[in-house]
């Protein structure tokens, strides 16, 4: 109740200039509303071109697996010139978008504004899409969630550009992760991956505007492809007592590996050495040798090529699998990696992980197939991305091995150790040192 002592002050708290000053600082004009519109319009964005890139990325996908069974040598020479080619144009017409596109996001965060003029651009990420696109269809062992991620934060710069407001570190952030978990519809997955990944530090105000763009963009994504799981619904599970014989060996072997991967792929992008040195003065040339590699392996498994995905789920259900799958997808996604191709690694990598756990299983033939490969990849892709957390929740959301998730944790915090002892620097915070002085 309003007393005669606090009556004039509430009156001249909502005088008509009170009320104009309020709606100037939050009413339809003002830069916060406006902000907070193109953040909800850009993870909207997010989720419907993330799922439309899954889409065209899978059927071109499928073009390739049926060219390649139906002209089975024919590889041979349509990969390496067609690695050849997409270096050319890359170098030539869109050098910002070679690589994963995870490390330029990470590299967007110092200067947010100037990021949408060339890191992430329309014309870089139209071009990384186009070329992500010619790799898959060369047979090249690449994903499309690192792509995703780029394309996510230059989404989320164009909403801000059109509503003018200002582009912030954060909402480059929100934007890669939002596209982490539309590529693999795992929200949580992307919360994780922001903050130990793409986010220099944790702050609250960051939290919740990554939240609320996941959270839309996984609706929207979930919405229009269904609510369905990456890998299937496996369910794993493993005794305590077996994980504690099983999970050390993982995680070692599993972190370890992923630790080579990135210190191969950190050499030739950053290293002082003779290599390095003619891979960059010569670098049409070496992606056609890399290219013969992954065309080699190709055709000589009938496995390697693309994200793998196939072959790792199958792995993952228990179909018996070659133990020489996990070292010949190794190389061939070593090859393709440092050939300077557009495509990311995050699918990929899972498939080696995969590989990974079928030579545990091999190890450790009496216990569960599944829940030995899955703690492989859980290792392999932790030691390659050094984000135990994030690791764990895509298995853990990609498989709904939700009855897993004690020795998931328990073996990628081991596979992170082991992969500091290989590599001491984070696999996409070292590529993303390569875009700092490309402006």
């Amino acid at each position: 109740m309003l007393t005669p002592v606090s009556m004039p002050r509430a009156i001249k708290r909502w005088t008509p200039a009170r009320f104009r000053a309020l709606l100037r600082a939050q009413g339809p004009t003002s830069i916060r509303f406006r902000r907070r519109i193109a953040i909800l319009t850009g993870a909207i964005a997010v989720g419907i071109v993330a799922v439309l890139f899954a889409e065209i990325a899978d059927w071109v996908g499928g073009i390739f697996n049926g060219y390649a069974d139906t002209w089975h040598w024919l590889p041979l020479l349509t990969t390496p010139l067609g690695f050849m080619v997409l270096v050319w144009l890359t170098r030539r017409y869109a050098p910002l978008a070679r690589g994963s596109g995870i490390p330029q996001v990470i590299a967007a965060r110092d200067d947010p504004d100037a990021a949408t003029s060339d890191l992430i651009s329309v014309k870089t990420v139209t071009a990384k899409s186009a070329l992500t696109l010619g790799a898959i269809m060369c047979g090249a062992s690449v994903g499309r969630e690192g792509p995703t991620v780029q394309l996510a934060a230059s989404v989320m710069g164009i909403a801000h550009r059109i509503m003018r407001v200002p582009l912030r570190s954060s909402v480059v952030i929100a934007g890669g992760a939002a596209g982490v978990a539309a590529a693999f519809n795992t929200p949580l997955a992307g919360v994780l991956f922001a903050i130990e990944e793409l986010s220099a530090a944790y702050e609250q105000r960051v939290t919740l505007l990554v939240l609320s763009s996941i959270v839309i963009a996984g609706m929207v994504a979930q919405s229009l492809s269904g609510d369905y799981v990456y890998f299937g619904a496996i369910g794993a599970h493993m005794p305590i007592a077996t994980a504690l014989f099983v999970v050390p060996v993982a995680g070692i072997a599993g972190g370890a590996f992923g630790g080579f991967f990135s210190r191969i792929v950190l050499a030739l992008a950053s290293g002082r050495h003779w290599l390095t040195d003619w891979s960059k003065a010569n670098a049409v040339l070496f992606a056609g040798i890399c290219g013969v590699v992954v065309a080699a392996l190709g055709v000589a498994s009938g496995l390697t090529w693309g994200t793998g995905y196939g072959a790792a789920r199958a792995m993952i259900i228990g179909t018996d699998a070659p133990l020489w799958f996990g070292p010949a997808k190794f190389a061939s996604t070593v090859a393709t990696a440092v050939a300077g191709l557009p495509g990311g690694i995050f699918a990929p990598s899972l498939a080696v992980g995969a590989g990974v756990g079928n030579m545990l299983h091999a190890v450790f033939p009496g216990e569960p197939a599944g829940a030995v490969v899955i703690l492989g990849m859980v290792a392999y892709f932790a030691g390659v991305v050094r984000a135990p957390l994030t690791a764990v929740i895509i298995l853990s959301e990609t498989t709904a091995s939700r009855g897993l998730l004690l020795p998931m944790f328990a073996t990628a915090f081991i596979a992170d150790w082991a992969s500091q002892g290989v590599c001491r620097e984070k696999l996409y915070h070292g590529l993303s040192k390569t875009f700092a002085g490309v402006r």
